[in-house]
């Protein structure tokens, strides 16, 4: 399978050091290497307006937000997070980097989410791929390199389930704490009887957020349209490199889903980094140290 799992033995946990793609942080301090250009320079990137893409029927017909950069080689495609947007830490670190290295970068909001149209609780899984596919095949010209952050994980490897065979099928995918099957396994299988019935009969229950002074609806559609696309009932080949960067103090997402997910991925080269301190954002200049050369690594190989 070309699995490998970087840093030493499960047992150990130590997991600090990214090896081979992206040295350690005492190493990157000492280096001078362009791939780290958070830890070694910094860019002031102006905030630009969105740009915007009409996706949906005639009768249901909406604006998504979206930021472009032009440049060269395998554009890179931010896929944000569950009630994030795109111009997340990680996603703002990347558009530097892209910048930088003069390399095409596309990033969007999804339908309810950041500068996007619609209601957050009108939207499902379904909806998101859909607006993921809308943005590719509209705004990349060659394969590109999906990046996906929790939820932003999950539709990565859906998007590159539908675009296996396609001239845009991924070229490789980095994945942050990839929230594979959230709505059934991190979500409905631990939520208590009186909260299922709440979703049931009301259609939706206001979940409280950590990372939001408004609490979250989770709505019945929600639950019901991600058993559509549960992934690991079977293998999942994605038909291109995978490097998955994932915290081992991660609330949200379990670190020993991320071991679930490499044994459920077949057919191609396969990179797990465990952070052994790492949250669910991800977002230290350490951890943006290794999600930058985690994307360089794959970028300079396609």
């Amino acid at each position: 399978m070309g699995t490998r799992l970087e840093g030493h033995a499960l047992d150990d946990l130590d997991f600090r050091c990214c090896g081979r793609l992206c040295p350690c942080p005492k190493e990157a301090a000492a280096s001078n290497c362009s791939s780290h250009p958070i830890r070694h320079r910094r860019f002031a990137l102006e905030r630009q307006p969105p740009q915007w893409l009409d996706v949906g029927g005639a009768s249901s017909q909406r604006r998504l937000a979206y930021l472009q950069q032009e440049g060269d080689g395998a554009p890179v495609v931010w896929l944000g997070g569950f009630r994030s947007d795109m111009r997340a830490t990680k996603a703002e670190a990347l558009a530097q980097w892209a910048s930088a290295q003069g390399r095409a970068f596309l990033r969007f909001d999804y339908g309810g989410h950041g500068e996007s149209e619609g209601a957050f609780a009108d939207f499902t899984l379904s909806d998101w791929l859909s607006d993921a596919l809308a943005a590719i095949e509209s705004r990349c010209d060659r394969p590109p390199i999906l990046v996906g952050s929790s939820m932003g994980g999950w539709i990565a490897l859906l998007t590159a389930r539908r675009l296996l065979g396609t001239a845009r099928q991924p070229a490789g995918l980095v994945l942050i704490a990839p929230a594979v099957d959230f709505t059934e396994e991190l979500m409905w299988a631990q939520m208590p009887d009186s909260i299922r019935r709440t979703i049931m009969e009301e259609g939706a229950w206001q979940r409280a957020s950590e990372y939001s002074s408004e609490p979250t609806p989770i709505t019945r559609g929600l639950i019901e349209d991600g058993r559509r696309h549960l992934l690991f009932g079977s293998e999942i080949s994605p038909g291109c490199p995978v490097h998955i960067l994932q915290g081992m103090r991660d609330p949200d997402v379990p670190w020993r889903q991320a071991v679930k997910l490499v044994e459920h991925l077949v057919g191609d080269p396969v990179v797990l980094t465990l952070v052994k301190d790492g949250d669910h954002r991800l977002s230290t200049p350490e951890d943006l140290t290794r999600l930058i050369a985690a994307v360089a690594g794959i970028a300079t190989a396609a």
